[in-house]
């Protein structure tokens, strides 16, 4: 895994700890950097599909935060089209866990493009994917094809 840092507190090293587990996007970069912020740490990450980049930033300062995790939608009944988001509230605690969802997030824009060939705009289904799996050891492609399935993210 080809991991880049211009984090001075995360150095590559802690990085690749931090991101060991996981499953990796095949020709494709990582690029860590700090996000600086005006009112409160937040996520922030993108995959540049033209670059094979995966660009994951840090809040700095990093204190720890919560952000409110968007899983699935449920149609609500009546005329037209309307739904509800189902959502999940996550701390982040540290920035290894930062790291690991924002990493398991855009690797499943990857998975879904690179691998599947399919679109690679399901949001919710990356969110899902990493609500579920940041925490864990070890996670698959395995993993990522469960998450395709909407189920609550326990």
């Amino acid at each position: 895994m080809r991991v880049r840092s211009s984090c001075p507190e995360l150095p590559v090293e802690r990085i690749r700890r931090a991101l060991s587990g996981l499953p990796e996007a095949r020709r494709y970069a990582i690029e860590v950097k700090p996000l600086r912020y005006r009112q409160r740490p937040h996520l922030s990450a993108w995959t540049d599909f033209s670059e094979r980049t995966i660009t994951l930033q840090v809040p700095e300062p990093f204190l720890p935060f919560g952000e409110v995790v968007p899983y699935g939608a449920q149609r609500r009944p009546g005329k037209g089209l309307k739904f509800i988001w189902l959502t999940e509230g996550v701390t982040f605690r540290t920035e290894r866990e930062v790291l690991r969802f924002l990493y398991l997030h855009e690797w499943m824009h990857w998975y879904l493009r690179e691998q599947l060939g399919k679109k690679s705009a399901a949001e919710t289904a990356c969110d899902r994917f990493a609500l579920r799996n940041y925490r864990r050891r070890v996670v698959t492609a395995d993993d990522a094809d469960a998450a395709l399935i909407r189920r609550s993210p326990a």
